[in-house]
């Protein structure tokens, strides 16, 4: 089964100030540590998906054999560059992840969870569930018949309403460290107090 892993690392981070990828935890950039373990995985390609600052985090992952995936329409929302991603997925592609660059407590252990929860149960979409609340969101796995629809979202829409639209045919995973943002100075504070 061939698994593609579609790290987002596109947006502008304005409410920040400064590009969330390149955020440091433990000597490396969150972007670098997620593409590490989107390629520990070795279950298929890994794509980045790039837009805002795209030669800064391009030369944080240089040396890395990934692909990357130009956005020119980022600021367009979180749609533009989920459509990015996917049609860059080889044809041979099963199922795919979807992976954001800031949520710094995504672990290699997670992520196979998602993958062994949707080999034992079967459902076309295994999402994280955000502590003990009825959130659903990514990272996500998402088999591949989901493309299509992915590819009629717009704006700033992402995987979470997909995963809301088909609950009959999601499993979850919980990730209770999963609704952590780091989308303002306060919130990356926080994070880095923990």
């Amino acid at each position: 089964m061939v698994i593609a892993t579609i790290l987002l690392a596109a947006g502008g981070s304005t409410r920040l100030g400064q590009p969330k990828q390149l955020l440091v935890q433990d000597g490396q950039t969150l972007v670098r540590r997620m593409a590490d373990v989107a390629l520990g995985l070795q279950t298929g390609p890994v794509l980045v998906v790039l837009g805002a600052n795209a030669d800064r985090i391009r030369a944080e992952l240089d040396s890395l054999p990934i692909q990357f995936v130009q956005n020119d329409a980022w600021a367009d929302g979180l749609a533009s560059s989920l459509r990015a991603g996917l049609h860059a997925l080889p044809p041979t592609t099963d199922a795919f992840l979807v992976l954001l660059t800031d949520q710094p407590f995504v672990s290699p252990e997670l992520l196979r969870q998602l993958i062994d929860t949707q080999l034992k149960t079967g459902r076309g979409i295994v999402a994280s569930r955000y502590g003990e609340s009825a959130h659903l969101g990514v990272p996500a796995l998402f088999n591949i018949r989901y493309k299509a629809e992915f590819m009629q979202l717009n704006g700033d829409v992402g995987a979470r309403k997909l995963i809301q639209q088909h609950l009959p045919d999601c499993a979850d995973v919980l990730f209770p460290q999963g609704n952590i943002d780091l989308d303002t100075p306060e919130q990356v504070i926080r994070w880095q107090s923990m």
